[in-house]
């Protein structure tokens, strides 16, 4: 029985949710294409000399986890999933200089402005990977990380393309696997139908929970949450932002 009027809050987001048993096995591409405008002669010279540097080394054994420039280890490890124009996660590496930020993003024009800050700032608790997320996740070691972020994922809106969403059942799976008990996973998104789906698959996946008590602790972006690109977009056009908060269990 709901008893507070916080519970109530949280109750009438979760009767949003059609529950529907299982989740789609094959895992599709969830992200479009994978270039934009052709690089300059800098840009090109940062993803030559930089990027190798900085990249994460998949060959690697996975216990082998991003050191810094001095190859001391960091205190903690958060992994942010789809950057997209890196706003977030150079501020939480300026912002948390113990942890080591990993990054994945497939489109290159994102990585080349992540490349660009961490040249020009000098950041050396980045870790960039130019691809698909979920290798990484298979890569690293269970209970590896403090933290990670997937804020404002493509929202595949059209009906048909739904089922390339990357937060999913599969996803989920793989990130309570990597997350290290009373680890942080944050989900953003402008988009009502995605917050839907996403907290389905979170209701089934019960390793995660949901740290909602009143609408204000989703509606409301967290201090150490800064905005991105795409979040602002969504404001100018007139869409309300969900910010969602999970601990792995």
């Amino acid at each position: 029985m709901l008893k507070t009027a916080a519970a109530c809050g949280r109750f009438c987001m979760l009767r949003l949710l059609n529950m529907k048993p299982g989740e789609p096995t094959n895992e599709l591409r969830s992200y479009g294409r994978r270039k934009g405008r052709k690089a300059t002669p800098r840009q090109a010279t940062l993803l030559r000399d930089l990027l190798p540097r900085v990249a994460v080394d998949l060959t690697a054994p996975s216990g082998r986890l991003p050191a810094g420039e001095s190859g001391g280890a960091r205190k903690k490890l958060f992994l942010e999933i789809g950057f997209g124009g890196g706003e977030h996660l150079v501020w939480q590496a300026e912002h948390n200089p113990d942890a080591m930020l990993m990054g994945c993003e497939p489109f290159e024009d994102g990585v080349i402005k992540v490349l660009d800050v961490i040249d020009r700032a000098r950041i050396d608790n980045v870790r960039l990977h130019m691809g698909d997320a979920r290798d990484v996740l298979r890569w690293l070691p269970e209970a590896s990380i403090d933290r990670a972020f997937i804020l404002f994922p493509d929202p595949w809106p059209k009906r048909k393309h739904q089922k390339r969403r990357l937060l999913n059942g599969g996803t989920l799976a793989l990130l309570a696997r990597v997350l290290k008990p009373g680890a942080e996973l944050r989900f953003g998104t402008d988009i009502g139908d995605y917050a839907r789906s996403a907290l389905e698959a979170f209701q089934r996946e019960k390793r995660f929970q949901w740290l909602a008590e009143t609408p204000a602790d989703w509606r409301a972006r967290p201090a150490d949450w800064p905005e991105t690109r795409y979040e602002a977009k969504a404001h100018r056009e007139g869409r309300r932002c969900y910010y969602f908060r999970f601990r792995r269990a």
